[in-house]
């Protein structure tokens, strides 16, 4: 018998709601002090696919990195282009939800959602989100890119789980 996967978001957010500038700048989060790595390793563990949107995707790949952060997993990129899978990255333009029905289904360990407040909105609004792992910074940038864009939905969720990394705090819900 399977045991369905589960579509995780794992991000960190400004205190106001915001996951980058409108300039696309981290900087903010960088400034605050962490513990460790912030549970990041510990998450990194359970999941064995990654999903992203194309501006997320050309985000990291403008960063200054050596190699793909995420070649050791499934990654995925939601583009509306039409673009050629490399050698880590297969770019998806198909219909999200029956791409991601198809995901949970297949064996494995959990799905996460890298970034990208575009693609977590098709996600919510199609209800396929199943955890939401949002560690807070103690930060205020007045404005920026939303973690949760205006629409017509509501989550109701249930709190899984708290923990504190120095000056940042994570909380956990699953739906």
């Amino acid at each position: 018998m399977n045991k369905k996967r589960n579509l995780v978001l794992f991000i960190a957010t400004s205190l106001d709601g915001y996951i980058a500038t409108k300039d696309e700048s981290l900087e903010w989060l960088f400034k605050v002090e962490g513990e460790g790595d912030n549970g990041f390793t510990e998450f990194y563990e359970t999941v064995d696919t990654v999903l992203m949107g194309e501006k997320t995707f050309d985000w990291v790949m403008k960063q200054d990195i050596k190699e793909f952060p995420y070649k050791d997993k499934e990654c995925y990129v939601f583009t509306r282009s039409s673009v050629e899978d490399t050698e880590f990255v297969k770019f998806v333009n198909d219909d999200v939800t029956n791409f991601i029905y198809k995901l949970k289904h297949k064996e494995g360990k959990n799905i996460w959602i890298v970034g990208g407040g575009e693609l977590l909105h098709s996600f919510v609004q199609e209800d396929l989100v199943d955890e939401f792992i949002i560690t807070t910074a103690p930060t205020v940038i007045g404005k920026g890119i939303p973690l949760f864009k205006e629409g017509e939905y509501q989550l109701d969720l249930s709190l899984k789980g708290v923990r504190k990394f120095n000056q940042f705090v994570e909380l956990h819900y699953k739906r």
